[in-house]
Protein backbone atom coordinates (compact mmCIF):
# COMPACT_ATOMS: atom_id res chain seq x y z
CA UNK A 1 0.00 0.00 0.00
CA UNK A 2 1.43 3.37 -1.04
CA UNK A 3 1.25 6.68 0.82
CA UNK A 4 -0.28 9.54 -1.17
CA UNK A 5 1.36 12.08 1.13
CA UNK A 6 4.75 11.20 -0.38
CA UNK A 7 3.79 12.37 -3.89
CA UNK A 8 3.89 15.82 -5.47
CA UNK A 9 0.46 15.60 -7.10
CA UNK A 10 -0.28 17.38 -10.38
CA UNK A 11 -3.90 18.25 -9.65
CA UNK A 12 -4.42 19.76 -13.11
CA UNK A 13 -4.51 16.19 -14.49
CA UNK A 14 -7.80 15.62 -12.68
CA UNK A 15 -9.51 18.20 -14.87
CA UNK A 16 -9.37 15.75 -17.79
CA UNK A 17 -11.65 13.27 -16.02
CA UNK A 18 -15.20 13.84 -14.80
CA UNK A 19 -15.19 14.45 -11.05
CA UNK A 20 -18.05 12.06 -10.32
CA UNK A 21 -16.22 9.31 -12.19
CA UNK A 22 -13.08 9.81 -10.09
CA UNK A 23 -15.14 9.64 -6.91
CA UNK A 24 -17.11 6.60 -8.03
CA UNK A 25 -14.03 4.66 -9.20
CA UNK A 26 -11.77 5.88 -6.34
CA UNK A 27 -9.13 7.18 -8.75
CA UNK A 28 -6.72 10.11 -8.58
CA UNK A 29 -4.27 11.06 -11.34
CA UNK A 30 -0.92 11.87 -9.72
CA UNK A 31 1.83 12.67 -12.19
CA UNK A 32 2.54 12.83 -15.91
CA UNK A 33 5.82 11.20 -16.97
CA UNK A 34 7.43 10.93 -20.39
CA UNK A 35 6.02 7.50 -21.13
CA UNK A 36 3.10 7.03 -18.75
CA UNK A 37 0.56 8.62 -16.40
CA UNK A 38 0.77 7.62 -12.74
CA UNK A 39 -2.67 7.08 -11.17
CA UNK A 40 -3.61 6.14 -7.60
CA UNK A 41 -6.40 3.62 -7.25
CA UNK A 42 -8.22 2.30 -4.19
CA UNK A 43 -10.17 -0.44 -5.95
CA UNK A 44 -10.16 -2.67 -9.02
CA UNK A 45 -11.31 -0.64 -12.00
CA UNK A 46 -12.13 -1.36 -15.62
CA UNK A 47 -11.46 2.10 -17.05
CA UNK A 48 -7.93 1.52 -18.35
CA UNK A 49 -8.83 1.97 -22.02
CA UNK A 50 -10.84 5.09 -21.22
CA UNK A 51 -7.93 6.57 -19.21
CA UNK A 52 -5.40 5.77 -21.93
CA UNK A 53 -7.62 7.56 -24.44
CA UNK A 54 -8.11 10.57 -22.13
CA UNK A 55 -4.38 11.04 -21.40
CA UNK A 56 -2.95 9.68 -24.67
CA UNK A 57 -0.41 7.68 -22.66
CA UNK A 58 -0.18 4.27 -21.01
CA UNK A 59 -1.34 4.13 -17.38
CA UNK A 60 0.68 2.95 -14.40
CA UNK A 61 -1.24 2.33 -11.18
CA UNK A 62 -0.35 2.43 -7.52
CA UNK A 63 -2.65 1.08 -4.81
CA UNK A 64 -3.62 3.39 -1.96
CA UNK A 65 -6.02 3.41 0.97
CA UNK A 66 -9.59 4.37 0.04
CA UNK A 67 -9.81 6.98 2.81
CA UNK A 68 -6.72 8.72 1.40
CA UNK A 69 -8.33 8.93 -2.04
CA UNK A 70 -11.55 10.27 -0.51
CA UNK A 71 -9.65 12.95 1.42
CA UNK A 72 -7.83 14.11 -1.70
CA UNK A 73 -11.02 14.18 -3.77
CA UNK A 74 -13.01 15.97 -1.05
CA UNK A 75 -11.52 19.39 -1.87
CA UNK A 76 -10.21 18.72 -5.35
CA UNK A 77 -11.46 22.06 -6.71
CA UNK A 78 -9.47 23.94 -4.04
CA UNK A 79 -6.35 21.89 -4.70
CA UNK A 80 -6.59 22.37 -8.47
CA UNK A 81 -6.82 26.14 -7.91
CA UNK A 82 -3.86 26.14 -5.51
CA UNK A 83 -1.83 23.97 -7.89
CA UNK A 84 -2.38 26.35 -10.81
CA UNK A 85 -1.47 29.39 -8.70
CA UNK A 86 1.68 27.66 -7.43
CA UNK A 87 2.62 26.56 -10.95
CA UNK A 88 2.15 30.09 -12.32
CA UNK A 89 4.16 31.56 -9.43
CA UNK A 90 7.14 29.39 -10.43
CA UNK A 91 6.66 30.06 -14.14
CA UNK A 92 6.80 33.81 -13.57
CA UNK A 93 9.49 33.85 -10.84
CA UNK A 94 11.64 36.39 -12.64
CA UNK A 95 8.86 38.57 -14.01
CA UNK A 96 6.85 41.47 -12.64
CA UNK A 97 3.88 39.14 -12.17
CA UNK A 98 5.67 36.92 -9.63
CA UNK A 99 4.20 38.53 -6.51
CA UNK A 100 0.61 38.57 -7.75
CA UNK A 101 0.58 34.79 -8.27
CA UNK A 102 2.12 33.90 -4.92
CA UNK A 103 -0.09 36.43 -3.11
CA UNK A 104 -3.14 34.84 -4.76
CA UNK A 105 -1.82 31.44 -3.68
CA UNK A 106 -1.46 32.58 -0.04
CA UNK A 107 -4.89 34.27 -0.13
CA UNK A 108 -6.52 31.12 -1.51
CA UNK A 109 -4.87 28.99 1.16
CA UNK A 110 -5.92 31.40 3.90
CA UNK A 111 -9.52 31.51 2.68
CA UNK A 112 -9.71 27.71 2.70
CA UNK A 113 -8.10 27.64 6.16
CA UNK A 114 -10.64 30.10 7.57
CA UNK A 115 -13.50 28.01 6.18
CA UNK A 116 -12.07 24.87 7.84
CA UNK A 117 -11.44 26.56 11.23
CA UNK A 118 -7.69 25.94 10.96
CA UNK A 119 -5.60 27.12 13.93
CA UNK A 120 -2.13 26.87 12.33
CA UNK A 121 -0.69 26.63 8.82
CA UNK A 122 2.69 24.87 8.52
CA UNK A 123 4.99 25.47 5.53
CA UNK A 124 7.82 22.92 5.67
CA UNK A 125 10.83 22.88 3.37
CA UNK A 126 12.04 19.35 2.53
CA UNK A 127 14.95 18.24 0.34
CA UNK A 128 13.03 18.61 -2.93
CA UNK A 129 9.50 19.57 -1.92
CA UNK A 130 7.49 22.04 0.11
CA UNK A 131 4.76 20.54 2.29
CA UNK A 132 1.79 22.52 3.60
CA UNK A 133 -0.08 21.11 6.59
CA UNK A 134 -3.10 22.49 8.44
CA UNK A 135 -3.90 21.95 12.11
CA UNK A 136 -7.61 21.20 12.42
CA UNK A 137 -9.13 20.22 15.79
CA UNK A 138 -5.60 19.89 17.16
CA UNK A 139 -4.37 17.45 14.47
CA UNK A 140 -2.06 18.20 11.54
CA UNK A 141 -3.33 17.28 8.07
CA UNK A 142 -1.22 17.55 4.92
CA UNK A 143 -3.15 19.56 2.35
CA UNK A 144 -0.60 20.27 -0.39
CA UNK A 145 2.84 19.18 -1.62
CA UNK A 146 4.72 20.91 -4.40
CA UNK A 147 8.11 21.59 -5.96
CA UNK A 148 10.52 22.84 -3.29
CA UNK A 149 11.32 25.99 -5.30
CA UNK A 150 7.93 27.35 -4.25
CA UNK A 151 9.09 27.67 -0.64
CA UNK A 152 11.39 30.60 -1.44
CA UNK A 153 8.43 32.57 -2.81
CA UNK A 154 6.21 31.64 0.14
CA UNK A 155 8.91 32.62 2.63
CA UNK A 156 9.58 35.96 0.95
CA UNK A 157 5.95 37.05 0.72
CA UNK A 158 5.06 36.00 4.30
CA UNK A 159 8.10 37.83 5.67
CA UNK A 160 7.15 40.85 3.57
CA UNK A 161 3.63 40.78 5.08
CA UNK A 162 5.15 40.66 8.59
CA UNK A 163 7.81 43.34 7.98
CA UNK A 164 10.56 40.77 8.54
CA UNK A 165 13.99 40.58 6.86
CA UNK A 166 13.35 38.63 3.65
CA UNK A 167 17.03 37.70 3.25
CA UNK A 168 17.40 36.29 6.78
CA UNK A 169 17.02 32.51 6.85
CA UNK A 170 19.62 31.51 9.46
CA UNK A 171 17.91 32.63 12.67
CA UNK A 172 14.33 32.33 14.00
CA UNK A 173 12.06 35.29 13.25
CA UNK A 174 8.73 36.32 14.71
CA UNK A 175 6.16 38.75 13.40
CA UNK A 176 2.49 39.29 12.71
CA UNK A 177 0.22 40.81 10.10
CA UNK A 178 -3.45 41.36 9.30
CA UNK A 179 -5.08 40.22 6.08
CA UNK A 180 -8.41 40.99 4.45
CA UNK A 181 -9.77 37.64 3.32
CA UNK A 182 -13.15 37.62 1.58
CA UNK A 183 -14.12 40.87 3.31
CA UNK A 184 -13.03 39.82 6.81
CA UNK A 185 -9.91 41.00 8.64
CA UNK A 186 -7.80 38.23 10.18
CA UNK A 187 -4.76 38.54 12.44
CA UNK A 188 -1.93 36.08 11.86
CA UNK A 189 1.25 35.42 13.85
CA UNK A 190 4.43 34.37 12.02
CA UNK A 191 7.15 32.07 13.35
CA UNK A 192 10.12 31.00 11.21
CA UNK A 193 12.79 28.46 12.12
CA UNK A 194 15.93 27.45 10.17
CA UNK A 195 16.13 23.74 9.30
CA UNK A 196 18.64 21.54 7.47
CA UNK A 197 16.64 21.95 4.24
CA UNK A 198 15.86 25.64 4.57
CA UNK A 199 13.10 26.86 6.86
CA UNK A 200 9.91 25.94 8.63
CA UNK A 201 7.25 28.65 8.76
CA UNK A 202 4.14 28.49 10.92
CA UNK A 203 1.22 30.91 10.66
CA UNK A 204 -1.01 31.00 13.74
CA UNK A 205 -4.51 32.18 12.86
CA UNK A 206 -5.77 34.26 15.75
CA UNK A 207 -9.48 33.61 16.08
CA UNK A 208 -10.95 36.60 17.89
CA UNK A 209 -14.25 34.76 18.19
CA UNK A 210 -12.75 32.43 20.81
CA UNK A 211 -11.52 35.19 23.09
CA UNK A 212 -14.88 36.97 23.08
CA UNK A 213 -16.56 34.03 24.79
CA UNK A 214 -17.67 34.06 28.41
CA UNK A 215 -17.07 31.13 30.73
CA UNK A 216 -20.61 29.87 30.06
CA UNK A 217 -19.83 29.46 26.35
CA UNK A 218 -16.69 27.30 26.25
CA UNK A 219 -18.11 23.93 27.29
CA UNK A 220 -17.56 23.61 31.05
CA UNK A 221 -19.89 21.25 32.91
CA UNK A 222 -22.25 22.71 35.52
CA UNK A 223 -20.10 21.75 38.51
CA UNK A 224 -17.01 23.39 37.02
CA UNK A 225 -19.02 26.49 36.08
CA UNK A 226 -20.35 26.79 39.62
CA UNK A 227 -16.84 26.72 41.14
CA UNK A 228 -15.36 29.06 38.52
CA UNK A 229 -18.15 31.63 38.96
CA UNK A 230 -17.80 31.48 42.74
CA UNK A 231 -14.01 31.91 42.60
CA UNK A 232 -14.14 34.85 40.18
CA UNK A 233 -16.29 36.73 42.71
CA UNK A 234 -13.32 36.87 45.10
CA UNK A 235 -11.43 40.12 45.54
CA UNK A 236 -8.09 38.43 46.07
CA UNK A 237 -6.36 35.10 45.69
CA UNK A 238 -4.49 32.96 43.17
CA UNK A 239 -6.33 31.08 40.40
CA UNK A 240 -4.36 28.64 38.23
CA UNK A 241 -5.31 27.14 34.87
CA UNK A 242 -3.17 24.15 33.93
CA UNK A 243 -2.67 21.75 31.08
CA UNK A 244 -0.30 21.05 28.17
CA UNK A 245 0.09 23.19 25.06
CA UNK A 246 -3.06 23.04 22.94
CA UNK A 247 -5.43 22.29 25.81
CA UNK A 248 -7.41 25.53 25.47
CA UNK A 249 -5.89 27.39 28.44
CA UNK A 250 -5.77 30.71 26.59
CA UNK A 251 -9.47 30.52 25.73
CA UNK A 252 -10.30 29.76 29.37
CA UNK A 253 -8.13 32.62 30.65
CA UNK A 254 -9.69 35.16 28.30
CA UNK A 255 -13.20 33.95 29.08
CA UNK A 256 -12.50 34.63 32.76
CA UNK A 257 -11.15 38.08 31.95
CA UNK A 258 -14.23 38.81 29.83
CA UNK A 259 -16.42 37.92 32.82
CA UNK A 260 -14.39 40.22 35.10
CA UNK A 261 -13.93 43.12 32.68
CA UNK A 262 -16.07 45.94 34.09
CA UNK A 263 -15.54 49.69 34.21
CA UNK A 264 -14.75 49.68 37.94
CA UNK A 265 -11.93 47.13 37.64
CA UNK A 266 -8.39 47.67 36.37
CA UNK A 267 -7.10 44.52 34.69
CA UNK A 268 -3.47 44.13 33.59
CA UNK A 269 -2.19 41.14 31.62
CA UNK A 270 1.44 40.05 31.13
CA UNK A 271 1.75 37.93 28.00
CA UNK A 272 4.46 36.45 25.77
CA UNK A 273 3.28 37.45 23.25
CA UNK A 274 -0.03 39.33 23.32
CA UNK A 275 -2.07 37.44 20.73
CA UNK A 276 -5.51 38.99 21.19
CA UNK A 277 -6.35 42.58 22.01
CA UNK A 278 -8.97 43.15 24.70
CA UNK A 279 -10.94 46.36 25.03
CA UNK A 280 -10.50 48.06 28.39
CA UNK A 281 -7.64 45.79 29.48
CA UNK A 282 -4.04 46.95 29.91
CA UNK A 283 -1.94 44.33 28.10
CA UNK A 284 1.85 44.13 28.46
CA UNK A 285 3.80 42.36 25.72
CA UNK A 286 6.99 40.68 26.94
CA UNK A 287 9.96 41.66 24.74
CA UNK A 288 13.28 40.10 25.69
CA UNK A 289 15.09 42.05 22.96
CA UNK A 290 14.71 45.22 25.02
CA UNK A 291 14.92 43.38 28.36
CA UNK A 292 11.19 43.83 28.98
CA UNK A 293 10.98 40.40 30.60
CA UNK A 294 8.61 38.75 33.07
CA UNK A 295 10.85 39.55 36.03
CA UNK A 296 11.08 43.28 35.26
CA UNK A 297 7.36 43.68 34.56
CA UNK A 298 6.28 41.69 37.60
CA UNK A 299 8.54 43.70 39.90
CA UNK A 300 6.84 46.93 38.83
CA UNK A 301 3.30 45.81 38.04
CA UNK A 302 1.78 46.39 41.48
CA UNK A 303 2.67 50.11 41.28
CA UNK A 304 0.06 50.33 38.51
CA UNK A 305 -2.65 49.69 41.13
CA UNK A 306 -4.40 46.79 39.36
CA UNK A 307 -7.43 44.97 40.72
CA UNK A 308 -6.86 41.85 38.62
CA UNK A 309 -3.66 40.44 37.15
CA UNK A 310 -3.36 37.86 34.40
CA UNK A 311 0.09 36.26 34.14
CA UNK A 312 0.56 34.30 30.92
CA UNK A 313 2.72 31.70 32.64
CA UNK A 314 4.37 31.22 36.03
CA UNK A 315 7.81 30.07 34.95
CA UNK A 316 9.97 30.26 38.07
CA UNK A 317 10.09 31.04 41.77
CA UNK A 318 10.46 34.79 41.16
CA UNK A 319 7.23 34.94 39.15
CA UNK A 320 5.46 32.77 41.72
CA UNK A 321 6.62 34.98 44.61
CA UNK A 322 5.21 38.10 42.95
CA UNK A 323 1.95 36.31 42.08
CA UNK A 324 1.62 35.23 45.73
CA UNK A 325 2.53 38.70 47.00
CA UNK A 326 -0.08 40.29 44.73
CA UNK A 327 -2.77 37.83 45.80
CA UNK A 328 -1.94 38.48 49.47
CA UNK A 329 -2.31 42.23 49.09
CA UNK A 330 -5.79 42.53 47.67
CA UNK A 331 -5.45 41.38 44.06
CA UNK A 332 -7.04 38.54 42.13
CA UNK A 333 -4.27 36.82 40.16
CA UNK A 334 -5.05 34.44 37.29
CA UNK A 335 -2.16 32.50 35.77
CA UNK A 336 -1.19 29.33 33.93
CA UNK A 337 1.15 26.54 34.92
CA UNK A 338 2.26 23.48 32.94
CA UNK A 339 1.09 20.54 35.04
CA UNK A 340 -0.97 17.44 34.25
CA UNK A 341 -3.71 17.75 36.87
CA UNK A 342 -4.95 19.77 39.81
CA UNK A 343 -3.14 17.84 42.55
CA UNK A 344 0.12 17.85 40.62
CA UNK A 345 -0.17 21.65 40.57
CA UNK A 346 0.17 21.77 44.34
CA UNK A 347 3.26 19.57 44.09
CA UNK A 348 4.68 21.87 41.41
CA UNK A 349 4.20 24.95 43.59
CA UNK A 350 6.06 23.23 46.39
CA UNK A 351 8.80 22.17 43.95
CA UNK A 352 9.22 25.86 43.08
CA UNK A 353 10.04 26.30 46.79
CA UNK A 354 6.97 28.34 47.65
CA UNK A 355 6.25 28.24 51.39
CA UNK A 356 3.33 25.89 52.17
CA UNK A 357 1.64 28.47 54.40
CA UNK A 358 1.72 31.02 51.57
CA UNK A 359 0.20 28.55 49.11
CA UNK A 360 -2.46 27.72 51.71
CA UNK A 361 -3.25 31.42 52.17
CA UNK A 362 -3.45 32.42 48.52
CA UNK A 363 -4.42 29.48 46.29
CA UNK A 364 -8.18 29.50 45.67
CA UNK A 365 -8.78 27.28 42.64
CA UNK A 366 -6.94 25.01 40.21
CA UNK A 367 -8.54 24.26 36.84
CA UNK A 368 -6.89 21.51 34.78
CA UNK A 369 -8.15 20.86 31.26
CA UNK A 370 -7.76 19.12 27.90
CA UNK A 371 -9.47 19.28 24.51
CA UNK A 372 -10.77 15.95 23.18
CA UNK A 373 -11.80 15.39 19.58
CA UNK A 374 -15.43 14.36 19.20
CA UNK A 375 -16.60 11.50 17.01
CA UNK A 376 -18.39 12.62 13.86
CA UNK A 377 -22.10 12.03 14.65
CA UNK A 378 -22.81 11.30 10.97
CA UNK A 379 -20.50 8.34 10.55
CA UNK A 380 -19.38 6.93 13.91
CA UNK A 381 -19.85 3.17 14.15
CA UNK A 382 -20.56 0.87 17.08
CA UNK A 383 -17.54 -1.04 18.37
CA UNK A 384 -17.69 -4.75 17.51
CA UNK A 385 -17.46 -5.60 21.22
CA UNK A 386 -20.53 -3.46 21.86
CA UNK A 387 -18.66 -0.97 24.03
CA UNK A 388 -18.46 2.57 22.74
CA UNK A 389 -18.05 3.84 19.20
CA UNK A 390 -15.24 4.07 16.64
CA UNK A 391 -14.38 6.68 13.98
CA UNK A 392 -15.27 5.86 10.41
CA UNK A 393 -15.02 8.81 8.03
CA UNK A 394 -17.40 10.67 5.73
CA UNK A 395 -17.70 13.93 3.79
CA UNK A 396 -19.02 15.71 6.86
CA UNK A 397 -15.75 15.15 8.78
CA UNK A 398 -13.36 15.16 5.78
CA UNK A 399 -13.03 11.37 6.16
CA UNK A 400 -11.12 11.56 9.45
CA UNK A 401 -13.91 10.29 11.71
CA UNK A 402 -13.80 13.22 14.13
CA UNK A 403 -15.39 16.66 14.03
CA UNK A 404 -14.96 19.49 16.57
CA UNK A 405 -13.55 19.25 20.09
CA UNK A 406 -14.92 19.25 23.62
CA UNK A 407 -13.25 20.65 26.71
CA UNK A 408 -12.82 18.11 29.51
CA UNK A 409 -11.65 19.45 32.86
CA UNK A 410 -11.31 19.01 36.58
CA UNK A 411 -11.64 21.86 39.03
CA UNK A 412 -10.24 21.80 42.55
CA UNK A 413 -11.68 24.39 44.90
CA UNK A 414 -9.21 25.05 47.72
CA UNK A 415 -11.54 24.96 50.71
CA UNK A 416 -10.53 25.39 54.35
CA UNK A 417 -9.72 21.69 54.76
CA UNK A 418 -7.40 21.54 51.74
CA UNK A 419 -5.83 24.84 52.78
CA UNK A 420 -5.08 23.48 56.25
CA UNK A 421 -3.61 20.27 54.79
CA UNK A 422 -1.31 22.28 52.51
CA UNK A 423 -0.32 24.65 55.33
CA UNK A 424 0.53 21.70 57.56
CA UNK A 425 2.73 20.20 54.79
CA UNK A 426 0.57 17.08 54.58
CA UNK A 427 1.25 14.65 51.74
CA UNK A 428 -0.55 14.76 48.40
CA UNK A 429 -1.97 11.33 49.21
CA UNK A 430 -3.74 12.80 52.24
CA UNK A 431 -5.17 15.63 50.13
CA UNK A 432 -6.26 13.07 47.53
CA UNK A 433 -7.97 11.00 50.20
CA UNK A 434 -9.91 14.04 51.36
CA UNK A 435 -11.06 15.27 47.93
CA UNK A 436 -12.44 11.82 47.04
CA UNK A 437 -15.01 12.43 49.77
CA UNK A 438 -16.13 15.70 48.13
CA UNK A 439 -17.95 16.49 44.87
CA UNK A 440 -14.60 16.65 43.05
CA UNK A 441 -14.69 14.93 39.65
CA UNK A 442 -11.31 14.04 38.20
CA UNK A 443 -10.13 14.69 34.66
CA UNK A 444 -10.04 10.92 34.24
CA UNK A 445 -13.69 10.49 35.30
CA UNK A 446 -14.96 13.31 33.08
CA UNK A 447 -12.98 12.00 30.09
CA UNK A 448 -14.23 8.43 30.51
CA UNK A 449 -17.80 9.78 30.72
CA UNK A 450 -17.35 11.26 27.22
CA UNK A 451 -16.21 7.83 26.00
CA UNK A 452 -19.09 6.00 27.69
CA UNK A 453 -21.58 8.48 26.24
CA UNK A 454 -20.32 7.72 22.72
CA UNK A 455 -18.88 11.20 22.15
CA UNK A 456 -15.22 10.21 21.76
CA UNK A 457 -12.99 7.13 21.80
CA UNK A 458 -10.68 5.50 24.30
CA UNK A 459 -7.83 6.05 21.86
CA UNK A 460 -8.48 9.81 21.83
CA UNK A 461 -8.90 9.84 25.60
CA UNK A 462 -5.57 8.08 26.25
CA UNK A 463 -3.76 10.35 23.79
CA UNK A 464 -4.80 13.48 25.67
CA UNK A 465 -5.50 12.68 29.34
Amino acid sequence: MNDLLEYNIDYSLSEKIDRDLLIDQKLLPLQSHDFYILIASAQQNCLNDFLVEAFKKPIKYITVNELEINRELQYLDVKIKLYKLAYNALQYMDSNDENSHIINFIDGLLLFSMEKNVSDIHFESLSESVVIRLRIDGELNQIFRFDGKLFTLISSIIKYFGNLDISQRRIPLNGRFSKNIDGNIYDLRISTMPTIYGESIVLRILDNGNIQKNIEDIGFDEYTLKIVRKTLCLNQGLVLVTGPTGSGKTTSLYSMINSLNTKNKKIITIEDPVEYKLNGVMQVNINDEINLNYELVLKNILRQDPDILLIGEIRDLEALKIAIQASLTGHLVIATLHTNNALETITRLLDLQAEPYLIASTLKMVLSQRLLKLLCPKCKVKNVNGKGFLPNGCKECDFVGYKNRQIVSEVLEIDQKISSLIGASKSIDEIQEYITSTEFRSLHKNGIDLVNNGLTTLEEYYSKV
